[in-house]
This record gives C-alpha cells, sequence and structure tokens, in this order.
C-alpha cells in the first residue's frame, strides 16, 4: 500500500536510557517517509514537546520513542488530550505492557505461559537471594534489556549479593526476580493483525543484553528461526494473542525464552514490546523485509493503521 503524501512529525530521542536507539530509530523512519514524499517535522522530545507539536500541525505522529515517558503512557496521555492521531498503542496498553508484572496479571489468565516470580526490594538481595539460583534480575519498567542480571551459583555478584558490585540494584529500588530459563531466545514481530516470523538470537558472547541488541555484529539473527514447526506457530500465536489482550496497535515484538529439552511446554512469554526499534539492526523491519515488505511500506503500514484507528475513534 502507499500512503498519498501527508505531514507527519516523527517523535524521538527523549531522557530514558534508551535515548540513543530512539534517535536511530526516528532518523530511519524520517528518511523513509522522506523517501516516499511525505512532510517529515523531526523532534527530538524535550520538555516543551506539547508546544512543539502544537506548532508543527502534523496529520500523524509517528512515535519513535522508547522507554518512559515515551512508552509508558505519558507521552500517550498528552496526544491524546492534544486530540492528535499518533502511531502504536493508546494509553491503557501501554502503561500495563511497559511494566513486567502488570502484563503478567493481563496475560497469564488467559493462558499465556510467563516465568513465575515477584517484585522485590532490592535492598533485601543484599540479605538473602529472592529465588534459588539461578535467577534473573530486572527492572520492572524498562526495556531492551536495560539492567539485567542473571544470577548464578558460580557469578561474581557475590552470595548474597553485595551491595558495592554493579548491577540494577544499585539503580532502581525495585526488581523482578523471575527463574532463569535456560535454552534459546526468540521473538516474534506483530503487524496489525499478523504475527510474522520467528528470530533466533544468538549473542556471541554473554546474552542479549543492551550491547548485544544495538553493537553491530555482537548478535547473530537468524531469520526465520530453525526450529520445530509446532515452536513456531506456538511463538507466533502467543504473539498475536497478547498483542490482542494487551489492545496493541501498530506494531509490538514479544520475546520468548524457549527450552529446547521441553518441547513447547518449555516455552515462556518474557514481555510485549509495544514500541520496539525501527533500527537498521532491529527485529521487526527485519521479520517484515523478510516477509516481503520493505522498510517505507512498514512505516506507511504503521501509520495507516493509526489514521484508520482514530478515524474509526478505536484508539
Amino acid at each position: 500500500m502507499s500512503l498519498n503524501p501527508i505531514h507527519v512529525a516523527v517523535l524521538m530521542g527523549g531522557w530514558s536510557s534508551e535515548r540513543p536507539v530512539s534517535l536511530m530509530s526516528g532518523e530511519g523512519v524520517a528518511k523513509a517517509l522522506e523517501s516516499k514524499g511525505h512532510k517529515v517535522t523531526r523532534i527530538d522530545m524535550d520538555r516543551d514537546v506539547a508546544l512543539r507539536l502544537a506548532e508543527a500541525k502534523p496529520d500523524v505522529v509517528f512515535n519513535a520513542l522508547h522507554g518512559a515517558p515515551g512508552e509508558d503512557g505519558t507521552v500517550q496521555g498528552m496526544m491524546d488530550l492534544m486530540g492528535l492521531t499518533y502511531t502504536h498503542s493508546g494509553l491503557a496498553t501501554s502503561v500495563i505492557a511497559i511494566d513486567k508484572e502488570l502484563t503478567k496479571q493481563a496475560l497469564v489468565p488467559h493462558g499465556v505461559p510467563m516465568p513465575g516470580g515477584r517484585v522485590v526490594k532490592s535492598a533485601d538481595i543484599h540479605e538473602r537471594d529472592p529465588l534459588p539460583r539461578p535467577y534473573v534480575l530486572k527492572p520492572v519498567n524498562e526495556g531492551s534489556s536495560v539492567g539485567v542480571a542473571i544470577v548464578t551459583t558460580e557469578g561474581n555478584y557475590g552470595n548474597p549479593i553485595a551491595k558495592d558490585v554493579k548491577g540494577p540494584w544499585q539503580e532502581f529500588d525495585e526488581l523482578l526476580a523471575e527463574p532463569y530459563i535456560r535454552g534459546r531466545e526468540l521473538t516474534t514481530a506483530v503487524i496489525g493483525d499478523r504475527s510474522l516470523l520467528v528470530t533466533e538470537l544468538k549473542p556471541k558472547s554473554g546474552f542479549y543484553d543492551f550491547d548485544s541488541k544495538y553493537t553491530d555484529g555482537m548478535t547473530e539473527h537468524v531469520c526465520p528461526a530453525e526450529i520445530p514447526d509446532e515452536i513456531t506457530q506456538a511463538c507466533k500465536d502467543i504473539a498475536l494473542r497478547s498483542h490482542q489482550l494487551l489492545g496493541c496497535k501498530g506494531t509490538s515484538r514479544s520475546d520468548f525464552r524457549w527450552d529446547d529439552t521441553q518441547g513447547v511446554e518449555g516455552l515462556f512469554l518474557l514481555e510485549v514490546n509495544t514500541q520496539p526499534g525501527m533500527t537498521p539492526l532491529s527485529l521487526v523491519p527485519e521479520q517484515a523485509r523478510a516477509c516481503g515488505m520493505d522498510y517505507p511500506e512498514l512505516v506507511e503500514a504503521i501509520i495507516a493503521e493509526a489514521i484508520a484507528d482514530k478515524q474509526a475513534g478505536t484508539k
């Protein structure tokens, strides 16, 4: 499909830990739109963002922000109040999906398999382990694997974890503790009403952390993943169902861990990303390309859904 020329404000940057990724996503989107003949206003979000959007008067805002406040419902609420048409998920969905514990509460009762675990005070983990080792500690409200720590029996964090050792416990007052799921890292993109493919992520060293995600050459992307058909179908079904249950719009990306010794019973959804990256190394554009949709077409498809949702009053 191709849109008639419109004016798009690309909202990017901001002040979250994912600012550099957002800037790359936003610039990629802006260039893609310009290549299709659209007028583009680039907005690096600051505290005057509402004024800058009001001055720009765009037909639609492409939300290329990652992390708070662009992914947690704050910016969505502001744009709702301003009556703006914008891409990706709305306020309520954004509030739930960025919070890993709220996401579990929304999805697990509907049969979506997710790891157990609980939210713990960071101060408490210096006294005792919240779960049997190995386990994972992660911020409740961050993306891009920011602040993730895998605590193993022979790990270098200490036993119990030492206060002076670098880790997310020094940055966040609360953390989500989950059992560590051995095995393979899988991810599936959803665009509109269909799930695309499954990609397996194979970091060259360590695990799929922030650096592995955004440093060229540090992670091998196997797309489509070389996994059994039943696992591929399960990932696609869970990703689409989660997208729909949460009320996601535009595109989302569901991340999984799969214990390949356990078959489909070893597959667990970790999180649903409502503002997945749009950088050259990002997974959603890669899967779309493998399905025959080039980058500018992907950007236009996301914008077209936002316009349709606004006209239908569904966001």
